[in-house]
């Protein structure tokens, strides 16, 4: 059966990215959450999606007490999500102000998923290859999936993610087919789609026989499955 992810949490009457939207996918039966981490100056795990915060800056520049109270921290947000799969998307990119060159934020991000207990409740993705790779070396129990930008080559970025030793593919709703599902399924890979919402998009996933659904409308979602 397709399960569904919230997309940064409950988003529907929350802030994304909060402790309360998290915990309400939780009370609201979602099997998991999405939800994005970057790191701080000081070497901490902020959960926001933006590389800065309005007002107050790039996030890698801001130290935790410079957080505002709704940022939480990656180990908070676990500590709530009990019962969920957490897919901890890492943003590193090399266009993002504060890049991480080193990937410590791969390390750290194992490292706190360790520490809560959580590794093996998790699949930790990114669109940067480089970041997987560090992921991989730091802790190789962690599931890992590969997200795919807009106009990704589904073949090859199969054939990489497979070759990696990644668990799933993470494609854009508009590039899944049918005929994509069945061949990621035969090279061992799950297929978790984003961002799935359009009532008829549900529907189409959940025929698909996809993994995963990440949605900013869980309850329709959760109602798609429930009517496969």
């Amino acid at each position: 059966m397709t399960a569904v992810f919230a997309h940064r949490g409950c988003t529907e009457g929350f802030t994304e990215n909060t402790i309360d939207a998290f915990a309400e996918a939780r009370r609201l039966g979602g099997d998991g959450v999405e939800l994005d981490v970057r790191l701080t100056a000081d070497g901490a795990l902020a959960v926001h999606h933006d590389a800065e915060i309005p007002g107050l800056g790039a996030i890698a520049q801001l130290e935790v007490a410079d957080l505002p109270a709704h940022v939480p921290l990656l180990a908070d947000v676990l500590a709530v999500c009990e019962g969920m799969v957490v897919n901890v998307e890492i943003k590193n990119a090399p266009q993002d102000p504060g890049w991480d060159a080193g990937e410590a934020v791969a390390a750290l991000t194992a490292a706190t998923i360790e520490e809560a207990g959580w590794t093996t409740r998790v699949i930790v993705s990114s669109f940067q290859m480089a970041t997987l790779r560090a992921v991989q070396a730091a802790d190789g129990r962690l599931a890992l999936g590969a997200l795919w930008g807009f106009a990704a080559e589904a073949e090859p970025a199969l054939a990489a993610a497979a070759e990696a030793g990644f668990v799933a593919v993470h494609p854009f709703v508009m590039s899944v087919s049918p005929d994509l599902v069945e061949r990621a399924h035969a090279m061992g890979l799950a297929v978790n789609v984003w961002t799935v919402n359009a009532p008829e998009d549900l529907r189409a996933m959940v025929a698909a026989g996809v993994d995963t659904v990440i949605t900013d409308r869980l309850g329709d979602a959760l109602a798609a499955v429930a009517a496969g």
